[in-house]
């Protein structure tokens, strides 16, 4: 009886007449995750083919075996295990330097009020809206002239491009949490630094899962400022290195190694988000209790 009477109400909770109007959207949605996942699978197969069973368009059938020889391949002789390495230095200094930067900024800017405070929010939104190119010939300049190069220089060029966004993420979380928990700790004698690292930190956590995995997503697939600063294999990234792979197809022939290494470079981010998801959407859809 009991579960008659679920059914009941599942059924009266269900608006059919939205749900049809839902369904253009869920059929390209489906269409859409149809597609990348049949993309990403032959991929996969590739990876696991010869350079012949991927142009004769055999790659399923796997005539001479799975080749994961493919990936040893990749990682050893095309060098993906540097370019692979600096990645992952690269993004993780800077997004552990940018929440260290951003979040004591966007706490300061969204609880206090002092001279400059707008300008500096209008600032980090016009910071935003420059686009790379427009910076590049500037910083390259001063690279050169103060000697400043390597994987320092690139490390210091992603936490500048991510700390305005970074700010302006988490200024919305702090701005929505409740001034009761200061009041609460200024009662118990704790100084505002203590505050923050101790109470206000912690509760926007889902905020700053969030916005650092963003950050490394987009450190670890960025390509231009690579382009113009990796200046040699031993500080190239995964983007620029997956170049340098292709441009060597020519003389390697090796396609079932560049799938291999494609495949590589992809698992990070990919494994990050699938862990991680429910976090990211607690993230982009929560917010602090309001005060």
């Amino acid at each position: 009886m009991r579960k008659r009477n679920k059914e009941n109400v599942f059924r009266s909770k269900v608006n059919w007449r939205k749900e049809l109007t839902l369904l253009p959207g869920y059929l390209i949605l489906t269409i859409w995750v149809a597609f990348t996942a049949a993309f990403l699978i032959w991929i996969l197969g590739a990876s696991l083919s010869t350079s012949r069973e991927i142009f004769t368009g055999t790659v399923f059938k796997f005539e001479s075996g799975v080749h994961l020889e493919n990936y040893a391949s990749a990682w050893k002789d095309n060098n993906v295990s540097v370019y692979f390495a600096n990645s992952l230095l690269y993004a993780v200094s800077s997004c552990i330097v940018v929440i260290l930067i951003s979040a004591p900024a966007a706490y300061v800017l969204s609880r206090f009020t002092f001279l400059g405070n707008k300008g500096v929010k209008t600032g980090l939104i016009l910071a935003m809206s420059i686009p790379e190119v427009m910076i590049i010939m500037p910083i390259y300049s001063l690279t050169a002239q103060y000697h400043i190069r390597g994987r320092i220089l690139l490390i210091i060029l992603y936490i500048l491009l991510r700390v305005p966004f970074t700010t302006t993420y988490l200024l919305n979380f702090f701005a929505s949490l409740s001034r009761s928990y200061e009041e609460a700790a200024a009662i118990d004698g704790c100084t505002p630094a203590k505050t923050f690292w101790k109470i206000m930190f912690p509760l926007i956590q889902p905020a700053i899962v969030t916005v650092t995995i963003f950050n490394f997503m987009s450190v670890w697939n960025e390509f231009f400022m690579a382009l113009i600063f990796a200046t040699s294999t031993e500080t190239t990234p995964v983007g620029v290195g997956l170049l340098q792979i292709v441009n060597a197809m020519k003389y390697t022939g090796d396609y079932g190694g560049l799938f291999a290494a494609v495949i590589i470079v992809f698992l990070p981010t990919f494994l990050l988000y699938v862990i991680l998801s429910e976090k990211i959407i607690a993230g982009v859809t929560g917010g602090g209790v309001k005060g």
